[in-house]
């Protein structure tokens, strides 16, 4: 969670309150680290990390909407935005959809 926190203090991203979501509370099984932030000025952030070897495809992308989908069911509200943290090599086309998809990419 250090990690999340200090790479984005330096982009200049503050936040009153960052919790963190255990995947076994959404009933996922993958290996992903999920927050739930509220900055200064009250909007919720979606943030996601993921640290894997093989490289992201478009099905990554249409499994992490999903883990999204469940974590706006699980809190009952909606986020203003989504940010993923990637330690992987990502596939073009899969970068160009999660963009689309509204999602920041660090």
């Amino acid at each position: 969670m250090q990690t999340v926190v200090d790479s984005l203090r330096k982009k200049g991203k503050i936040y009153k309150k960052m919790l963190e979501i255990a995947p076994k509370e959404l009933g996922i099984r993958n290996k992903i680290k999920m927050y739930k932030a509220t900055d200064t000025t009250g909007y919720f952030w979606a943030i996601f990390a993921v640290s894997q070897k093989s490289r992201l495809l478009m099905k990554d992308v249409r499994k992490f909407e999903e883990i999204y989908a469940k974590l706006v069911i699980f809190f009952g509200h909606n986020f203003k935005h989504k940010i993923i943290f990637i330690d992987a090599p990502l596939c073009s086309k899969a970068k160009e959809a999660f963009k689309s998809q509204g999602w920041k990419i660090q």
